[in-house]
């Protein structure tokens, strides 16, 4: 009886002493994965702010007059605030392509080819999206690659959801802004139409 009890107070003392070691052994390298996976990850955050440094060196001076029309929007934002919005977005978009990423094992493998080539793709008409608003100021184009664009985000979205279900619900944000910037677009190319239309004024007749 006694040696039993020796016996199970070691096995006790064993679990006690070894425990702590191996849960630190497993924090120790979940820190250093999160490290080593960090880089990566503002890689992919940073990416999608190429197109608004983009429009920004191709057009400076005229990015502040995209909303110009003869009956000028009410409710549209300043430039200043749309870009805002757009960075956020960006950033919010790029970390969830980071999330899809990380979770089919990184690296360039087959299997991220539909899901991120989808995403570069949208990316890059979204990119358009911004120089033909902010830059060449044609309303009606954005608005064509706006419908295209929105597709692809959605089918982007389909995609990443069996992925990872986090990365597909922070493109929700990027959806809702798209319709409020298809919006606008719209009642800019519409106004543009009407102001194409409207009658010369006559001038004075001449002696």
């Amino acid at each position: 009886m006694y040696l039993a009890k020796c016996s199970l107070l070691w096995e006790v003392e064993k679990m006690v002493i070894h425990r702590p070691h191996h849960q630190d052994s497993d924090t120790c390298w979940d820190f250093a994965s999160s490290r080593k996976m960090w880089p990566q990850g503002a890689i992919f955050v940073a990416l999608p702010h190429l197109g608004p440094v983009l429009v920004w060196l191709l057009a400076p001076h005229r990015i502040s007059g995209w909303c110009d029309a003869p009956r000028k929007l009410p409710w549209c934002p300043p430039h200043k605030v749309l870009l805002l919005v757009w960075t956020t977005i960006y950033s919010v978009m790029g970390y969830a392509s980071y999330l899809v990423w990380k979770d089919l094992g990184g690296g360039f493998g087959r299997p991220l080819a539909l899901p991120l080539g989808l995403y570069a793709v949208q990316l890059a008409i979204s990119w358009t999206v911004l120089i033909l608003l902010f830059a060449a100021h044609t309303p009606g184009l954005a608005l064509l690659h706006l419908l295209l664009l929105y597709g692809l985000v959605v089918s982007t979205a389909l995609i990443w959801h069996p992925i990872n279900k986090l990365a597909a619900l922070l493109l929700l944000p990027y959806l809702a802004w798209l319709t409020v910037t298809a919006s606008i677009a719209y009642h800019l190319w519409r106004d543009s139409l009407c102001s194409e239309h409207q009658p010369q004024p006559m001038g004075q007749k001449s002696d």
